[in-house]
């Protein structure tokens, strides 16, 4: 072990007279440990967030759409088909007709957005079919409809119930109840129904068009570059949009959201880092006789700065080690037993989601205590090493 790094250790563990520099260390190492524990929580949170509501988003949604102006027929269709089968990554496509209609039960009206989709091809694109909580998928037959958990409460509808249908194109249409579908997500369970692709294009009097293709990748983050591909594939009379350009703006707020908690959190572990300064300064006080004596035999002024770099380092590394594993054990208590519950209506979610990224979430937070910790240890150290032998020692 290195003499400064040992003198640094020794300095921290000798029981001393004035116990009162061991309890300003002690709270030193609590405030850096609050302060990780605290940010390691609260991004794993948000990073949860941000994780669960991409995989319920592309549970719903498809990872890539292809549009058109005038819609896409049939023959269309078939031709896009033909050049997307076989493709590298793409594990699926479904045609679909989404639209805005009126849905009427006894005096309640509603508006939801109201999708077209082929019962037999929807299952390779999105998850509707695991989220169903009632019903078969089999049932999407002509006049069936699948709606969410939320809007089945709010209109007191249940399995073969009956509801009225108005489309912006005067189309009305008596629909019944086959399905009952639970996503996870307030805002999709409470303004998302299904029907199959001829009863859709019917309400909306779309003839023999589709909306749109929807497109299934095996890696949902490939969509941007599988985007520009299938772009170059089928020309520019489509418009391809990947699921990250749909929800811009939704991610991007989050993304602002988590960046900002980092900022606010790592202010804890800076206020900490002012206890660990005090801690030192008072202890370069203390230790005037002893810098003096080690000066004296020869130490330089560089190593007397490294001893009291040294022990700042010890209390902010022992403060980041107490906080990171109390914040995984933590956020491993939230994920395992979910004790906090959230009002879906106002989170899109019903639980708290944590999800823990080593890279580069708690890798940053452990590197900027230390950074942190090492600054507050810049201004004692300079201190302790321009205090002058003669000076040092003369009462002593």
């Amino acid at each position: 072990m290195k003499t400064e790094l040992f003198i640094s250790w020794r300095y921290l563990v000798t029981k001393r007279k004035e116990r009162f520099i061991s309890m300003i260390s002690a709270i030193s190492i609590l405030g850096v440990a609050i302060g990780v524990m605290a940010l390691i929580v609260v991004i794993a949170v948000m990073a949860g967030f941000d994780q669960y509501l991409r995989e319920k988003i592309t549970g719903n949604y498809s990872h890539i759409t292809i549009a058109s102006y005038n819609g896409i027929d049939s023959e269309e269709y078939s031709n896009i088909a033909k050049k997307l089968n076989g493709q590298a990554h793409i594990t699926g496509i479904s045609p679909y007709i989404q639209g805005q209609v009126l849905f009427k039960k006894d005096n309640r009206l509603f508006a939801v957005n109201l999708k077209g989709i082929d019962p037999k091809s929807e299952s390779s694109v999105t998850k509707i079919d695991k989220y169903l909580i009632q019903g078969s998928f089999a049932d999407l037959g002509d006049e069936a409809v699948f709606i969410g958990k939320e809007l089945a409460v709010y209109l007191g509808l249940g399995i073969n119930s009956e509801l009225s249908t108005y489309s912006a194109q005067a189309k009305q249409r008596s629909l019944k109840v086959k399905g009952i579908f639970n996503s996870g997500m307030y805002d999709y369970d409470l303004n998302l129904a299904f029907t199959n692709l001829k009863t859709a294009q019917e309400i909306m009097g779309m003839n023999n068009l589709f909306s749109a293709v929807a497109v299934k990748l095996d890696n949902l983050y490939l969509a941007g570059s599988m985007r520009d591909e299938l772009n170059k594939k089928l020309g520019f009379s489509y418009i391809l949009k990947t699921w990250e350009e749909v929800n811009q703006n939704f991610f991007a707020a989050l993304k602002l959201e988590k960046f900002t908690m980092f900022i606010i959190l790592t202010l804890i572990i800076l206020v900490a880092s002012f206890n660990i300064a005090s801690t030192l300064i008072v202890m370069v006080v203390e230790k005037t006789k002893d810098i003096g004596i080690l000066k004296t035999i020869g130490m330089t002024a560089k190593e007397i700065k490294k001893i009291f770099i040294y022990q700042g380092l010890i209390i902010g590394g022992l403060g980041t080690l107490l906080g990171s594993v109390g914040g995984v054990l933590l956020c491993g208590l939230l994920k395992k037993y979910q004790f906090i519950k959230l009002p879906q209506d106002i989170y899109y979610i019903d639980k708290l989601p944590v999800y823990i990224e080593f890279w580069p979430d708690i890798i940053l937070i452990v590197l900027a205590a230390m950074i942190i910790t090492l600054a507050s240890t810049i201004y004692p150290a300079v201190k302790a090493a321009g205090l002058r032998p003669a000076e040092a020692l003369r009462y002593e």
